[in-house]
């Protein structure tokens, strides 16, 4: 039987207080990771993540919309982890942001959205290059989203857009570093029963959602999570650059 084995490897995931960041440590902390748990606001739900996880788990705050708060994050982290060999960047926003908007409105909710989706990530990403080469390498993996490639409803145009530039960021790091040893890989969920899905269910109904998908029940963060644990141990190396859809079939390409 195939066995995750991530005993000894120190993993920093972004955004795992909650929801599928919340999965993926757990996944991780099963397969024996040491796990990172950077939060913005739920310090007590990382605590007790940090403690249901075990392997020495740590938590580290950090509000991602400020680039000062990404470096001193991850360099912390690294410091009282004793290196940092996967970083997973999961932590996402979504803004419902209609075109009627005024446009000063809808340029701040533009700005929000590429700050914490797309900027954050692209400096925690080159950061951990950084620290990944003298260490002999390391992984990087990015939650992007199916709206990446079908793009989004005209309320989400800044959510598409960021996902859509985290598929060519990650894509050009893992050209780019490779012969350094560095992996970069994306996971492109698509609608996820998360709190951050939830403004959209109440929107739209999730009725429509499962009229999309060819499942019959909607992708819960259970049903990634381990995908994700699978590509930190290393056993998908070699599909550096490529994209992993969880979509329930609602988009193919």
């Amino acid at each position: 039987m195939l066995k995750i084995d991530l005993s000894g490897t120190n993993v920093l995931v972004t955004g795992a207080s909650r929801g599928i960041g919340k999965a993926i440590a757990e996944s991780l902390g099963q397969a024996g990771a040491r796990v990172g748990i950077h939060y913005k606001s739920n310090k007590e739900k990382a605590l007790a993540l940090a403690k249901e996880i075990g392997n020495g788990s740590l938590v580290f705050p950090a509000d991602l919309a400020n680039p000062g708060d990404c470096l001193t994050f991850f360099d912390e982290a690294a410091k009282e982890m004793g290196g940092i060999d996967v970083l997973i960047n999961n932590a996402g926003i979504a803004i419902e942001s209609p075109v009627s908007r005024p446009n000063c409105e809808w340029l701040d909710d533009w700005e929000d959205t590429i700050n914490v989706n797309l900027t954050a990530l692209a400096l925690l990403s080159k950061i951990a290059v950084e620290h990944f080469i003298p260490r002999g390498g390391g992984r990087i993996i990015n939650i992007s989203s199916r709206a990446a490639f079908r793009g989004d409803t005209t309320d989400y145009l800044a959510y598409a857009a960021s996902k859509g530039g985290v598929v060519s960021l990650t894509r050009s790091i893992a050209r780019g570093f490779g012969k350094q040893n560095v992996k970069a890989f994306l996971i492109a969920p698509g609608f996820v029963r998360t709190d951050m899905a939830q403004d959209f269910f109440e929107l739209y109904g999730e009725e429509k959602i499962l009229e999309e998908i060819s499942l019959p029940k909607l992708t819960e963060p259970s049903d990634v999570a381990p995908l994700i644990a699978f590509i930190a141990a290393g056993m998908a190396d070699h599909a550096s650059g490529g994209t992993f859809d969880i979509n329930a079939a609602s988009y193919v390409h």
